[in-house]
């Protein structure tokens, strides 16, 4: 089965591969944007990018009921654990965990971390190999040089990227990360999601990449 991708608003996404199910930022029960509650989300695993609570706070719930098994990092995880979730792998920027349906690599990402006023360690992006794809999850962060070593580096096909400003990249600085990562597809994330994350994803049209902003629960074959 190839890869699908499922939107849920905001950040958080669904990567399926027709075996493993893994969950991105899962921010549901609170979300304005989403249609789907956190109750009836089922997933294999979890990759959490950062503490902040509109990207982990169904974390644990959903973890602990599907028994999936969380990626982030080393401090978000001890607290899953004092949540009672099982299965955790920890990591850190740089490093590579190897999964089910492919690995997990840590990238950068230039932004904060903490939930409910405990430090969650550094923010992080993370690039996925599953479903016969290399997807760049940019997760909460601002636009840094690096982001050509990323490239360099993972070559993503497939890039998901914020664009609402304020606390992320804009549409322009996104704009220029997508030129630097040079996937063949990406998503624009983290905008309209509040007043002050407003942005217009027409205007999100890096040069020579298919842009596709995606409709809280649409789901989509990279591929088609």
């Amino acid at each position: 089965m190839p890869l699908t991708i499922t939107y849920h608003g905001h950040s958080t996404f669904l990567l399926d591969d027709g075996t493993h199910q893994l969950l991105l930022d899962p921010f549901h029960d609170d979300n304005p944007a989403c249609e789907t509650p956190a109750e009836r989300i089922q997933c294999t695993h979890v990759l959490v990018s950062h503490g902040h609570e509109d990207h982990m706070s169904d974390a644990a719930s959903i973890a602990n009921r599907c028994d999936a098994t969380v990626f982030a990092t080393h401090e978000i995880t001890t607290y899953l654990g004092e949540q009672g979730v099982q299965r955790l792998e920890p990591g850190n920027t740089g490093g590579c965990i190897q999964a089910p349906f492919g690995s997990v690599a840590f990238t950068p990402a230039l932004h904060s971390s903490s939930f409910q006023g405990r430090y969650m360690g550094d923010p992080l992006g993370a690039v996925i190999t599953m479903g016969g794809h290399v997807t760049y999850f940019a997760g909460d962060t601002a636009l840094f040089s690096d982001m050509k070593l990323i490239r360099e580096l993972y070559e993503p096909d497939i890039a998901i990227l914020p664009i609402g400003d304020r606390f992320t990249m804009g549409v322009h600085h996104a704009t220029i990360a997508a030129e630097w990562i040079a996937p063949k597809l990406v998503i624009p994330c983290h905008y309209d999601t509040w007043d002050p994350i407003r942005a217009d994803p027409t205007a999100f049209a890096p040069a020579g990449i298919r842009t596709r902003a995606m409709s809280p629960g649409e789901t989509i074959d990279p591929d088609a």
